[in-house]
């Protein structure tokens, strides 16, 4: 017997307000302009750089985080851009479009 059927039969006339179940929606800011995905290399190595989002640093910072742990890659969050290890341009563009982001590729 669980909590709830306890508190049943001490007040049985008591009628509970459950909290409604709704699928949340995306809280990340979207925008107009489109995001800059853009490739360089720093001390021989590739990254890829996002830049151009013009939302709140924390919405940002999630996106950083789900964009590393969907590819499985090392990056952080520095001066408004994500840094991406590695050239993942294309799954990164695709991973965006699929949320609904616009975004330009720069650079070969």
């Amino acid at each position: 017997m669980d909590l709830q059927d306890q508190l049943k039969k001490l007040f049985p006339d008591h009628i509970s307000e459950e909290p409604e179940t709704t699928k949340p929606e995306s809280d990340i800011w979207w925008q107009e302009e489109p995001i800059i995905c853009k490739y360089e290399k720093r001390k021989g190595k590739p990254i890829t750089i996002l830049e151009g989002y013009n939302g709140s640093d924390s919405d940002f910072k999630k996106l950083a985080k789900e964009l590393k742990t969907t590819l499985s890659v090392g990056g952080t969050f520095k001066d408004d851009k994500i840094i991406i290890q590695g050239d993942y341009r294309d799954r990164i563009m695709s991973v965006l479009k699929e949320k609904g982001f616009n975004v330009k590729r720069v650079g070969g």
